[in-house]
């Protein structure tokens, strides 16, 4: 039975084929994918990249409006002593979602797995939470126009109660860029 509708289950007309749509889902996910590797690494420009310039993000503890409020309060936030793992995961992705939206905007939620460590304090963090995403495609290309996220759990603990775990941070994670093979 012809519902005219694609496989994705959406008007053809407002989303496109499913193969388009799918392919505007792996491009969301490389997009968030790349924020996280991002945040990790340190790379403020390369993160600042991912956004729209009138982006939004709420985060536990702060709101931001503006790419460059985003930018600098995480760059702020996480110093060079600071190592992080972001793992993003199990996302939900809608493009086009609802009747008034079109093919150029879409929206996410992810899972996400958490791990902090500063070394200076002894500190260990590790945690679950669910971050939702509204994106925009600007000249072809996808960006972040909302982020945030909410915990799930989120657990701390001193390393120092740990008297055999080391901590060896590699140079990425202050923000050093690798070297070009």
């Amino acid at each position: 039975m012809d519902t005219g509708r694609n496989d994705a289950g959406m008007s053809p007309e407002r989303t496109g084929t499913a193969a388009e749509v799918l392919l505007d889902i792996e491009l969301l996910r490389q997009l968030k994918y790349r924020y996280f590797r991002l945040l990790d690494t340190k790379d403020w420009t390369g993160l600042a990249e991912c956004f729209v310039p009138a982006a939004t993000a709420t985060y536990p503890q702060r709101s931001c409006s503006g790419r460059d409020e985003i930018v600098s309060y995480l760059s702020e936030s996480m110093t060079p002593g600071l190592i992080s793992m972001h793992h993003g995961h199990h996302p939900e992705i809608t493009v086009g979602g609802d009747p008034d939206s079109d093919r150029d905007r879409a929206t996410g939620v992810w899972y996400l797995h958490d791990k902090v460590l500063v070394p200076a304090f002894d500190f260990a963090l590790e945690g679950a939470a669910l971050y939702s995403d509204r994106y925009v495609r600007v000249d072809g290309r996808w960006l972040i126009a909302h982020t945030g996220y909410e915990r799930v759990f989120e657990t701390r603990w001193s390393t120092a109660d740990l008297p055999s775990f080391t901590v060896i941070q590699g140079d990425i994670s202050r923000g050093d860029r690798p070297r070009d093979p």
